[in-house]
């Protein structure tokens, strides 16, 4: 059973870092686990005539802020986000934000990174550029990533009834099921299963085409089913219902397709898909949802 006991929450202090936090909560909620928030600065400042927390007439300069003030801007984000009540551990620190983020992720043995996609404007002004980019691609451990499209997260829980996950095949899609069925399970939903067939044409071949080819094409769709049925069957005792769909497109655009017309909770994905270079399928198709997604996006790896 998929538990998270140890959830770790960046925030900069923007509306979608808030939202993030609030997913976050419902989530330690839920799990009844332990949240952690962390806010990173270059560096800090000793004394206390700072104006916390940007300075400069555009708003988008960062600049040293004192360390108290920090920690009372995130007792207020807490607030905000209905997290106070959960006591959450306060980390103002220094350094290259994704790298103190990882690190203490590390430290912490968090089984949980929460992440908003988009962030401040000064800070960085498209917070899934430069930080939740490379936290995805880095983490130690699973991370949700919240998109701005997404509603506070108002009830005492999240729950995730209509999943869908992307199948490659690959360690970290088959690891990404794993958690899929367990979320489904816990919440009495269900789960999608996608194959994207990328390098096949979209439409049947016509008469002339040689029959051999239409067999062949026929012979991989027929595979690709099978093999998605091989592991639904082999799950038919998580009390979870599981759908298989194969798709041929592109897997990035089959994904949020799906995802968007058939009002998905949550995306459970690998980080890394059958290829060997990570950043070659982090590129054409995780990034791809990750940045497009309008529901949560759980990335997963091996």
């Amino acid at each position: 059973m998929i538990v998270f006991k140890q959830i770790l929450c960046p925030i900069d202090f923007s509306e979608n870092a808030t939202r993030a936090l609030a997913h976050a909560a419902a989530l330690a909620r839920w799990y009844d686990a332990q949240l952690t928030m962390i806010h990173v600065v270059p560096v800090f400042e000793d004394n206390m005539q700072s104006s916390f927390p940007f300075k400069g007439d555009d708003g988008r300069t960062p600049y040293a802020p004192v360390r108290a003030d920090v920690l009372e801007q995130m007792r207020r984000s807490a607030e905000q986000a209905s997290a106070a009540a959960l006591n959450p551990t306060l980390l103002a620190e220094e350094g290259r934000t994704h790298a103190a983020i990882i690190d203490r992720a590390a430290a912490l043995h968090a089984d949980l990174l929460v992440v908003g996609t988009h962030g401040r404007g000064g800070f960085n002004r498209l917070l899934l550029g430069s930080v939740a980019e490379k936290v995805v691609r880095t983490a130690p451990c699973p991370v949700l990533t919240v998109p701005p499209s997404v509603a506070h997260a108002t009830a005492p829980q999240v729950v995730f009834k209509n999943i869908l996950c992307p199948i490659d095949f690959s360690p970290s899609s088959l690891k990404a099921f794993e958690y899929a069925l367990d979320l489904g399970r816990q919440a009495n939903g269900c789960v999608t299963t996608l194959h994207a067939l990328e390098y096949m044409d979209e439409e049947e071949p016509g008469e002339h085409v040689d029959a051999s080819i239409r067999q062949y094409r026929q012979h991989v769709i027929d595979d690709a089913r099978q093999r998605l049925h091989a592991l639904a069957t082999e799950q038919s005792q998580t009390w979870c219902d599981i759908e298989e769909v194969v798709a041929i497109d592109r897997a990035y655009k089959a994904i949020l397709q799906r995802a968007s017309t058939h009002d998905t909770d949550l995306i459970v994905m690998g980080a890394q898909g059958r290829g060997s270079v990570e950043l070659m399928l982090y590129g054409s198709n995780t990034q791809h949802v990750v940045r497009a997604a309008t529901c949560p996006v759980l990335t997963v790896r091996a």
